[in-house]
C-alpha cells in the first residue's frame, strides 16, 4: 500500500472520530451545566483546555462565553478540530482514495459534511438544537464506522483505519473524563455527593456508556469506579484499555511494527500500573495528561514508520491537541 493512501485512511477515521466525540464533550459539558445545584460551578473554558486549544483560542482573543465557545468548537472554520473543520477535512481526505472504500462510504461522508455545514449556525444558536444536531452529527458517524465494519474487507487498509479510529477515541475519552477534574462542587456534603454523582453519570452517557457500566461495575455512579471503567475496563470499545488493545492488534499484522508496538506497550503497562482508587482531581489530571502524552508517542513512531515518505497537505492539519 503506498503511504499516503494509508496515512489519509488514518486521518479520515481521526477526524471522523474527533469530530464524533467533540459532540459528545460538548452534550456531556451541557448536561453538566444542567445538572449542576448551588454553589457548584464551570465555566465554558473548560472545554477549550481540556481539548488542548486554548493557545489558539487566547491568539486569537476569542471570548470565552458559552455562545463563542460554541461556535469555536462546532463552526470555525479556522479551527482545524472544530467538528466542521474536522468532517472537511476526513471528506478531503476520503476523495484522494475513494477506490480503496466501499462506495457507499464517501455519499455517508458527503452527507454528514453537507448536513453539518446546513446545521452547524443552528446548533450554536440554543442548547436543544444545539443537542438536537449534535446527536445527529453522533449517529450519522456511527452508521459510517458500522457500513465499514460490515462492508469492507479487514485487510492492511482498514487496520489503518482501525489505528486512527482507536488512537483518537482514546484520547478523546481521557479528554471527557477530566472534564469533571474541572467542576468546582459546593462546600456542602450533602449538595457535593449528590452532584459528583450526577457529574459521573453524564460522563459515562456521553460515552454511551451508562448502561454497560450498570452491567459490569454496578447500580452506584461513584467517581473512582467511573474512571476505573473508563480507563481499565477491557471490554468497552471506548476504554483507553480496549483501544489500546486494538491499536496493538492493528499494528501486530503491519510490516516492520517494532517501534510503535514498544510505544503502544509502553503506554498499556503504564495504564496498567495506574493506581486510579482515592485521587484527588489535580491528581487524576496529571495520570490523564501522562496517558495522552503515551497516545502521541504511539501517533508519532506510527508516523515515522508508515508515513514519512510523502507530504500529505490535507493530513497536515494534523492533531491541535
Amino acid at each position: 500500500m503506498l503511504s499516503r493512501v494509508a496515512e489519509s485512511l488514518y486521518w479520515m477515521t481521526r477526524y471522523l472520530e474527533r469530530a464524533e466525540n467533540t459532540a459528545r464533550l460538548i452534550n456531556s459539558s451541557t448536561q453538566v451545566l444542567l445538572d449542576l445545584p448551588k454553589g457548584a460551578s464551570f465555566g465554558w473554558d473548560v472545554l477549550i483546555r481540556v481539548v488542548g486549544l486554548d493557545h489558539q483560542v487566547r491568539e486569537r482573543g476569542i471570548k470565552l462565553d458559552e455562545a463563542s465557545i460554541m461556535a469555536f468548537l462546532i463552526e470555525d472554520e479556522d479551527n482545524p478540530s472544530s467538528i466542521l473543520s474536522s468532517i472537511h477535512y476526513a471528506r478531503e481526505n476520503t476523495r484522494t482514495f475513494r477506490e480503496v472504500l466501499p462506495m457507499e462510504i464517501w455519499e455517508r461522508i458527503n452527507g454528514l459534511y453537507l448536513y453539518i455545514r446546513q446545521n452547524a449556525k443552528r446548533a450554536t444558536h440554543g442548547r436543544s438544537e444545539r443537542y438536537e444536531v449534535l446527536n445527529s452529527v453522533i449517529e450519522r458517524r456511527q452508521s459510517i464506522v458500522g457500513l465499514l465494519a460490515g462492508s469492507m474487507s479487514h485487510d492492511i487498509a482498514f487496520q489503518f483505519l482501525k489505528l486512527g479510529r482507536n488512537l483518537e477515541r482514546a484520547d478523546m475519552t481521557t479528554r471527557i473524563v477530566d472534564v469533571n477534574s474541572a467542576v468546582l462542587l459546593p462546600t456542602d456534603e450533602g449538595l457535593a455527593v449528590p452532584a459528583m454523582e450526577r457529574l459521573w453519570m453524564s460522563t459515562l452517557n456521553a460515552l454511551s456508556a451508562y448502561q454497560m457500566y450498570r452491567r459490569h461495575v454496578g447500580v452506584h455512579v461513584r467517581a473512582h469506579d467511573v474512571v476505573q471503567f473508563l480507563l481499565k475496563d477491557p471490554h468497552f470499545p471506548r476504554t483507553v484499555h480496549h483501544c489500546l488493545n486494538e491499536i496493538e492488534g492493528c499494528l501486530s499484522v503491519l510490516p516492520e511494527h517494532e517501534q510503535a508496538m514498544k510505544a503502544a506497550r509502553q503506554a498499556y503497562r503504564r495504564l496498567d500500573m495506574m493506581k486510579l482508587d482515592g485521587l484527588a482531581p489535580v491528581v487524576l489530571h496529571e495520570y490523564l495528561d501522562q496517558v495522552q502524552a503515551d497516545l502521541s508517542a504511539i501517533h508519532e513512531a506510527v508516523s515515522q514508520q508508515y508515513f514519512y515518505l510523502h507530504h500529505h497537505p490535507v493530513a497536515e492539519q494534523s492533531q491541535s491537541q
